[in-house]
């Protein structure tokens, strides 16, 4: 086999291949079914989960790494409103 041979997709080319060096490569994928969206759980994320998911993401974009102290104090700035929590991931990503 060289380096310019070019394979193809079909299962024919699947069989060529030495099944010790390949040895996926006669297994087929199962494929699963797409999801329904209606199967999906329906309760959404809590306003203050959700600011501290931002502000995590916030914080380790700008690459700040919380110490486990900081748990606490990340805890009560969630609680601030949605212009509050906007104004400081702002301030975040300024400064870094």
């Amino acid at each position: 086999m060289t380096g310019n041979q070019i394979f193809t997709t079909g299962s024919a080319a699947l069989q060529d291949l030495d099944p010790y060096r390949f040895p996926a490569a006669r297994i087929d994928d199962y494929v699963l079914p797409v999801p329904d969206p209606a199967d999906r759980p329906s309760s959404p994320v809590e306003p203050t989960d959700r600011r501290r998911l931002d502000l995590h993401a916030a914080l380790t974009t700008a690459g700040i790494a919380p110490l486990p102290g900081d748990l606490d104090a990340i805890k009560a700035l969630c609680r601030l409103d949605d212009p509050t929590q906007a104004a400081l991931r702002r301030w975040i990503n300024h400064g870094a």
